[in-house]
């Protein structure tokens, strides 16, 4: 996504941001610097299922206070920003990436607890933040995949549970409004993902870079977090994942094996995923924003 396009968008979607905690304080890691280079990233399209969730009545629906647990994965290497730390703990305005959506979730009354997954050296910057959350923050060790991470955090989340909502902690932006709906669709359908509608064109091609066909764009859906989850559905598709050996690029992409619907949120298109310094200088862009905005 290119940083004019989402300038155009902002001015309509910004308004109501705010992602600032209320003991927000900067703070940085000695001896971390704020060094990298650009790639460009590339987005995860879906294309089943596509409903949108703003045509649903979910007035029936209630996620009750201190249902859910949080699995904010945290433990990615970025060695696509090029930086000489993992990206989820560069400064953005001062504060680790890492802490914005993690502060998000810490103020909902719906989360009862957060499961970290990361490398130990790390978990200080979000050990030193228990004075300020009104959750339980619990710890578990990052996988070689995305899937082991997941389900190594899995292992820590409270049996009484009602919903596991899985976060990349890259996406700091993320607004609790859009985690309201995506708890309450996942509770209603048993898994549902936030995401929003492709902008591009999307062309499939063959492995020689030749044009095959070009993709309806009114059916693809470029694919966000959090992705959550009932409990049990996830442990029995994690049965299915490692009783078959599979590979899955997604947390809903386990239920999917199961041949279990999958609901598509409807999300903001400023929930970025921070992979490249471009992503970075966006993020700041959307938060200056809505620094002047409040």
């Amino acid at each position: 996504m290119g940083l004019l396009q989402l300038n155009l968008a902002l001015s309509s979607s910004t308004s109501s941001l705010s992602l600032f905690p209320d003991n927000h304080q900067t703070s940085s890691r000695t001896g971390h610097k704020n060094q990298f280079f650009g790639l460009t990233r590339k987005a995860r399209l879906a294309t089943s299922r596509i409903r949108c969730s703003a045509k649903v009545d979910n007035g029936s629906v209630v996620v009750k206070d201190k249902s859910v647990s949080v699995i904010l994965l945290a433990g990615g290497k970025g060695k696509r920003m090029g930086a000489n730390m993992p990206k989820q703990y560069l400064p953005l305005l001062g504060q680790p990436i890492a802490l914005y959506s993690f502060y998000t979730f810490s103020r909902m009354v719906e989360v009862k607890e957060i499961v970290v997954v990361c490398d130990p050296s790390y978990s200080d910057i979000f050990e030193e933040t228990k004075e300020k959350i009104n959750v339980d923050l619990k710890f578990s060790l990052p996988g070689k995949e995305r899937q082991d991470s997941v389900y190594s955090g899995l292992q820590e989340v409270d049996f009484n549970s009602e919903l596991v909502c899985i976060h990349d902690s890259a996406r700091p932006l993320v607004l609790s409004k859009d985690v309201q709906k995506v708890l309450m669709d996942a509770l209603r359908v048993g898994a549902a993902v936030l995401g929003v509608p492709a902008k591009a064109t999307i062309k499939e091609a063959n492995s020689e870079s030749f044009v095959v066909r070009t993709l309806d764009r009114k059916t693809l859906w470029e694919m966000q977090t959090p992705q959550v989850i009932k409990p049990d559905l996830l442990k029995k598709g994690f049965e299915l994942v490692n009783r078959e050996g599979l590979e899955v690029t997604d947390d809903v992409s386990i239920v999917e094996h199961l041949k279990h619907p999958v609901y598509i949120t409807e999300g903001s298109y400023t929930n970025i995923k921070v992979t490249t310094p471009d992503d970075l200088l966006i993020a700041e862009r959307i938060l200056n924003l809505s620094s002047e905005s409040s």
